[in-house]
């Protein structure tokens, strides 16, 4: 009887050692990761462990690829964060989003963004399946190819909708929170264009209408040779329309800027990470800074445009025309990664000249002209129609 229970007792006394023994190995192990993986007073031993776990104990070890697993992991970081507009591309992802910025990628034409938590058109490009699909900004794609939309981010919509010419898209849109439809469009090369214009001859005189459809890396040096013709024309007035106008590069915007604004005025102001602003001003040549001006603007309309649009309401009273923009008021930067990939962060919020930001209100017309459903199946214009009005009442 005493033996057994010195036996028990044993049997006890060694289970106890292998437990303790079990958890000091487990808080050595869980301190070393803690040790090894804590950066800048952050602790990644949790990321670490999981990546551990996955890369050694999934089944199918064949299947694994460490590449996706860690782009997946920073998109996963990033959209954490809860901005649409910060995100990491993949090495293929970056090279669309440079065609994107050079103006030439296959797909539809069709600009995105995000507005009350949904995947909003901001704006079909000129001459594009997407504009002639009869997309227009404000629609709310609420599927691609009967997938919803309500759990994709932004950039796996777009890469969605993107793909080679010649392939089908249908996209389920709803109009004016009302209208339900599906739309199938055919992909295509898009070219984009920066920009164009005309010299209208009128009863007061030259007007010149200057369309900028983005700010891509080009826009400014179209934009100047534009300019020295319409400066050798003797124009009397200028119509600026940025109409469906997504934005992109702001310094292509501030670069524009500066030809209708004297040197010094206040472009817009950034307010970094830390509260900090920094006031970005006009560098001239203020060629057209006295030639009377307005503005053509509408929902489509932001980011870029946005702020080009606040200058000139601010700084000279111009009038703007047509309906609310976007509301798109932080600046990204883009960050190119070693790998090819790249990162898309919002770095500040602009603020017009007055001090006013946009985000989610965007600019309102100082002229309140809509563009109907009518007026598109027509071909009617009532906004440039009003804009050149308005030129001539100024030039008058």
């Amino acid at each position: 009887m005493q033996n057994s229970t010195k036996n028990i007792v044993g049997l006890i006394l060694i289970s106890l050692s292998f437990v303790a023994g079990f958890y000091y190995h487990e808080f050595i192990f869980q301190e070393y990761y803690k040790a090894a993986y804590s950066i800048d007073g952050i602790d990644f031993s949790l990321l670490k462990k999981a990546w551990d776990q996955v890369s050694t104990g999934y089944v199918d070890q064949e299947k694994i690829d460490k590449t996706k697993m860690t782009y997946g992991a920073i998109s996963g970081m990033v959209n954490a964060i809860g901005d649409p507009y910060t995100e990491f591309f993949n090495p293929e992802e970056a090279k669309k989003l440079e065609e994107d910025l050079a103006g030439s990628f296959e797909g539809i034409g069709l600009q995105l963004g995000i507005k009350n938590n949904q995947i909003t058109a901001i704006s079909p490009i000129k001459g594009t399946p997407a504009e002639k699909a009869g997309l227009r900004p404000g629609d709310i794609i609420l599927a691609i190819d009967a997938t919803s939309t309500s759990n994709l981010s932004l950039d796996e919509a777009v890469n969605i909708i993107r793909g080679p010419k010649d392939t089908k898209v249908v996209l389920t849109i709803s109009r004016e929170g009302t209208e339900v439809k599906d739309v199938e469009i055919i992909r295509a090369v898009i070219k984009v264009p920066s920009m164009d214009y005309e010299i209208k001859e009128t009863a007061s005189g030259k007007i010149a209408i200057i369309t900028l459809y983005q700010f891509s890396d080009s826009v400014y040096q179209d934009f100047k040779t534009a300019s020295i013709d319409i400066l050798n024309n003797n124009v009397s007035g200028i119509i600026l329309d940025m109409r469906s106008n997504p934005g992109g590069l702001v310094n292509q915007a501030t670069s524009i800027a500066g030809w209708f604004l004297e040197k010094g005025q206040l472009i817009l102001s950034e307010q970094d990470k830390n509260g900090e602003k920094t006031e970005l001003v006009s560098n001239g040549p203020s060629n057209f800074a006295s030639v009377p001006l307005v503005v053509l603007i509408n929902n489509g309309s932001a980011s870029a445009s946005e702020i080009l649009a606040g200058a000139l309401k601010d700084n000279r009273k111009v009038p703007i025309i047509g309906v609310t923009s976007f509301g798109k008021g932080t600046v990204q930067q883009i960050i190119n990664l070693d790998d090819g990939s790249s990162l898309k962060i919002t770095t500040a919020k602009w603020y017009t000249p007055s001090g006013v930001r946009i985000q989610d209100t965007g600019i309102e017309p100082d002229i309140k002209v809509d563009l109907t459903q009518e007026d598109y199946e027509q071909n009617k214009d009532p906004q440039l129609e009003k804009a050149l009005l308005e030129i001539e009442k100024i030039i008058k």
